[in-house]
């Protein structure tokens, strides 16, 4: 009997649809039993490979001829119905579907607006945020700490980095958690709507520029390189806006429902609240919110994890399987949530030239979000089942839709 005989697979293939993100935990768990890569389906029918072990995942994210440039696979694409670099469709021309050498010019270009001194500097205005959040509260009661917390957050946080005008906040959260969502019927339109604002924000920089980093954007420019192009610069926005407001939304809610599932895991960092850097790098290995990968493609045949992979043959990382195998600077359980894990290891941010240019801001924030929350909020309980939550049924995100609590304003 084939493994893939042991399991519910369809036709011989993992689906990783709705049902697969919301019990992803353990289906990794037993895909990595099974071996470190697997047959898969994604959304729109599309097929290829996943990969969950941790060393192979390494490779993977920097396997030569695994690229982002989707010109193998584009017969299979488009009989798919996706369509890729296309503003009315993605995310545009960005650095998340460039390589070498295009890769290195966007992120170097974009690298010299998102300086280290900007993040740094944000440390209070996050606090402040958060601090505003639960003041907003009553001192009492039931929340959807998605909606009155976590979301909110991090939108506040991106919009006034980037120079998003406060009027525009509502809908910049909302269509940015749409677009990600590629199964949904509003995941296009929420695309579009996103373009629409951003060309608006970007003409406006370019009349009136700010001190912000669509502003910086506009301006950046490369003595040998040369500027980023206006379809590069839509890009970059777009990539900024949906990966830096998401990515963190679903990192709070992930980490939040962690420790209300451990409550003597927030007992700890409620009593060691220096411990919060080092469980920052925990709730990322534990359940991180970026699940997998964005796609690679073969750029010829080739072998992975002893696999035969065809030219045009698609290739995701389960990033979040990859930290519960990651070896571990002491022989503990990765199954189990430690806040006290030494230096926990993960590709929650991937690896190689794509790691994640906005990791030092997501660790910003969720530290300083979740070190506030729990001050804020010396009672805190699930007000629901934890097998009544509603997570997120398509894209590279896992996260909870909503997030019912009790609590108490302290």
């Amino acid at each position: 009997m084939s493994p893939y005989e042991q399991c519910p697979y369809q036709d011989g293939r993992v689906d990783m649809g709705a049902a697969f993100k919301a019990d992803a935990p353990r289906r990794y768990a037993r895909l990595r039993e099974l071996g470190p890569i697997h047959p898969a389906e994604f959304h729109l029918g599309l097929r290829g490979w996943v990969v969950v072990g941790h060393d192979l995942a390494r490779e993977a994210l920097t396997h030569p001829a695994l690229l982002k440039d989707s010109a193998p696979a584009a017969d299979a694409l488009a009989a798919a119905g996706y369509i890729l670099n296309k503003p009315s469709v993605g995310l545009g021309a960005q650095m998340l579907q460039a390589d070498p050498p295009e890769h290195t010019r966007l992120r170097r270009l974009a690298s010299a607006a998102f300086t280290a001194r900007r993040t740094a500097e944000l440390a209070p205005r996050v606090e402040r945020i958060a601090h505003d959040l639960i003041d907003a509260l009553p001192p009492a009661g039931e929340t959807d700490l998605m909606e009155a917390f976590h979301a909110p957050l991090p939108a506040a946080v991106i919009a006034g980095l980037l120079g998003i005008p406060a009027e525009h906040h509502g809908d910049f959260g909302r269509w940015s958690g749409q677009a990600l969502q590629v199964d949904s019927p509003e995941h296009r339109p929420a695309l579009a709507s996103l373009h629409g604002l951003l060309a608006g924000l970007l003409a406006d920089k370019r009349r009136h520029p700010e001190d912000d980093l669509l502003s910086a954007l506009v301006g950046v420019h490369d003595e040998h390189d040369g500027r980023l192009s206006e379809e590069e610069l839509a890009g970059t926005g777009m990539m900024l806006i949906v990966a830096g407001h998401e990515s963190t939304v679903n990192l709070l809610g992930n980490a939040t429902l962690s420790l209300l599932r451990h409550p003597d895991q927030m007992a700890l960092l409620r009593e060691r609240p220096e411990l919060m850097p080092g469980a920052v790098e925990e709730f990322l290995r534990h359940d991180t919110s970026v699940e997998r990968s964005t796609s690679r493609y073969a750029a010829e045949d080739l072998v992975l994890g002893g696999v035969s992979i065809p030219r045009g043959g698609i290739v995701v990382v389960g990033l979040g399987s990859a930290g519960h195998d990651a070896p571990q600077a002491e022989d503990t359980d990765p199954a189990v949530l430690d806040v006290t894990r030494p230096a926990a290891r993960h590709l929650a941010f991937g690896h190689g030239v794509h790691y994640c240019l906005g990791a030092p801001l997501a660790r910003l924030e969720t530290a300083v979000a979740l070190r506030t929350l729990l001050s804020r909020m010396p009672e805190l309980e699930l007000a629901a089942p934890v097998e009544s939550l509603d997570w997120i049924g398509s894209g590279i995100i896992r996260g909870v839709r909503s997030l019912p609590v009790r609590y108490r304003v302290g």
